[in-house]
């Protein structure tokens, strides 16, 4: 199986630079979000080109580095419906070049009405919310079948899609051969359900089959009664369970390190090929 990282957890930088980091650690791919990762690059519709994707890719590839994910995360329902709609241009666009990067997918979470913050909110869980969602992402699905682009989802507890079955209806009623999974097993999480991570990642393999793509790998502690991200192979997520499942049953899915600290990456690295092997 193939590790990568999200590419912008070195820090920000010319895509030659991330690129020697990432291989120095021993990735195999990453997750290239361009606002976050490139210097003086936006990602907004009308500033990517087949030139400029192409040049990202061959920088990449020439350290041996796939491009498994371009994020052009947005937020659905958030209440500013200009910067919705600006987004979501960005979005297509990311759709349109996205072959020109040698891209597998272009990647977004579903988003929450408290708007920048990303955290619950009742009106989240919703049928208002659901349909809301649905709208945009069956338009961007129409799209991406036209421009022959693939499209990534990504539930969260605090997001509208809060659970894996949320998300597989999403993904059901979208009905469109565009629109493929990725699973983040610490975004289902809070302090309730934790400790049964390992129930709720057999949930997204038995919902979401051969159409995971990527799975971010994280992990946790419980820290003065909250859960808190740490190093991977460092916290309580039971990779001893989670990894041989993942290599049996979605061996083509990449591995994206996210939210690692530059100096935890090459134990967390290690540890996971331990993992695998």
């Amino acid at each position: 199986m193939k590790i990568g990282v999200r590419v912008h957890d070195f820090g920000k930088s010319n895509a030659e630079t991330l690129a020697r980091q990432a291989k120095e650690v021993g990735f195999d791919a990453v997750q290239l979000v361009l606002n976050k990762a490139i210097e003086g690059e936006t990602g907004l519709a009308g500033t990517l080109s087949k030139e400029k994707a192409n040049y990202f890719y061959e920088a990449f590839k020439k350290e041996g580095l796939e491009i498994p994910m371009l994020g052009a995360y947005f937020n659905p329902v958030h209440s500013n419906k200009e910067l919705v709609a600006k987004l979501v241009a960005k979005f297509k666009e990311h759709l349109l070049y996205m072959n020109d990067f040698n891209a597998g997918y272009v990647g977004s979470e579903t988003g929450s009405f408290n708007d920048d913050k990303w955290t619950y909110h009742p009106q989240n869980r919703t049928e208002e919310a659901f349909q809301e969602v649905k709208r945009i992402f069956k338009d961007l699905a129409n799209y991406a079948e036209e421009v022959n682009g693939r499209i990534a989802l990504e539930g969260a507890f605090g997001h509208c899609m809060f659970e894996p079955k949320a998300l597989k209806r999403l993904v059901d009623e979208i009905n469109s051969d565009t629109v493929y999974y990725t699973v983040d097993i610490y975004n289902y999480l809070s302090i309730d359900n934790c400790m049964s991570h390992t129930q709720i990642f057999d949930e997204c393999i038995e919902l979401f089959g051969d159409k995971i793509v990527i799975f971010h790998i994280k992990d946790f502690v419980i820290d003065d009664g909250a859960l808190k991200q740490c190093c991977i192979g460092k916290g309580l997520m039971n990779y001893d369970y989670i990894m041989p499942i993942i290599k049996e049953k979605c061996p083509n899915a990449y591995l994206i390190f996210e939210g690692s600290k530059p100096e935890d990456m090459q134990f967390s690295y290690d540890f996971i090929q331990s993992k695998l092997a």
